[in-house]
């Protein structure tokens, strides 16, 4: 199967690009391992413009609905391999290989993990990384979020709905979010407790997470005994495909890009979290935007050189308003 371009990535920075790209009248196909990526596990979402209140996974079944209306192709499936020949990519997914003249990486990042012995045989037993997904596991019970910057107040706001107590673990010396989500956060009152300058050095339990030995005591102790951890300390980027077509990062590890998201790699641009384009403040609005930018280059690259996997690319009407 042969496309003019191929979109890796589901969430909003793939959906965008691909409802651009089917307003450019492309052959597009959009291949995600997880639809929605991060957004669609972030419950109620309250700064996307236009959106009063919006549940993450129903904002991005819009955006899908939205691109499949442009016949814009979907694929749920993992891209295992990303080749190149010249201006002509192959992709593998699903043990199935699609072409294009482009490839747009929106790959997003992955939840980082705090690299604790344990930590991975406790996954899903008490440590988690989505409270979304597993925070109503613990109505009416204990846990400790570990983070102290935005997601993490956020994952506390949202905990606390369903929690009996919440301990916020955070290793500087103060909490940065949003003042809306601190003023939040500080109406749960004595439900939520913030340890500062303290992180978890140990993760006690054989079948479950028992309790938490903290790197310094908290009320005399260093034990902290908790039905269930989160873990919101940031993400660490999926670069490996697109660092296996030469693709440069930057200092920090990201994607490298251009103003207009393209890559050093001809025919190769990127856009989400997987780019710093925004530094740290990565919102499902930029990553909109850079999945638009991105979209709008591929068709631009694609009219400077043309039919090079056997692809026809129609002018879009676009172009006449």
């Amino acid at each position: 199967m042969i496309y003019d371009l191929i979109i890796i990535g589901s969430g909003a920075a793939g959906l965008s690009a691909g409802i651009y790209a089917g307003r450019y009248r492309t052959r597009a196909l959009v291949i995600g391992k997880e639809f929605g990526g991060e957004t669609a596990k972030a419950g109620a979402i309250e700064n996307y413009p236009g959106f009063q209140s919006v549940d993450g996974y129903e904002l991005m079944d819009l955006m899908k609905q939205q691109a499949a209306k442009l016949n814009v192709e979907m694929l749920d499936a993992e891209v295992t391999s990303v080749t190149r020949q010249g201006h002509c990519f192959s992709v593998i997914a699903d043990k199935k290989t699609y072409e294009a003249n482009a490839i747009i990486f929106a790959v997003g990042a992955e939840r980082r993990r705090l690299g604790l012995p344990n930590e991975k045989e406790l996954t899903g037993r008490g440590v988690h990384y989505c409270v979304t997904c597993d925070g109503p596991v613990y109505t009416g019970k204990t846990i400790a979020m570990v983070g102290g910057g935005d997601a993490s107040v956020k994952g506390v706001n949202l905990a606390a709905e369903y929690v009996k107590k919440l301990f916020l673990i955070v290793r500087g010396k103060e909490v940065t979010a949003e003042p809306i989500n601190l003023e939040h956060l500080k109406k749960l009152g004595d439900k939520v407790e913030i340890i500062l300058e303290t992180e978890v050095k140990e993760l006690i339990g054989k079948n479950k997470l028992e309790k938490l030995i903290l790197s310094r005591p908290y009320k005399g102790s260093a034990e902290l005994i908790v039905d269930g951890l989160f873990v919101e300390i940031g993400a660490i980027p999926n670069v490996e495909l697109a660092k296996s077509l030469g693709v440069e990062l930057d200092e920090r590890g990201y994607i490298k890009t251009d103003n207009m998201m393209q890559t050093n790699v001809d025919g190769v641009f990127a856009a989400g979290d997987a780019v710093n384009h925004f530094g740290l403040f990565k919102q499902d609005i930029t990553a909109a935007a850079m999945g638009a930018v991105a979209a709008t280059s591929a068709y631009n690259d694609h009219k400077v050189h043309g039919e090079l996997c056997s692809i026809h690319m129609q002018p879009s009407p676009l172009d006449k308003e």
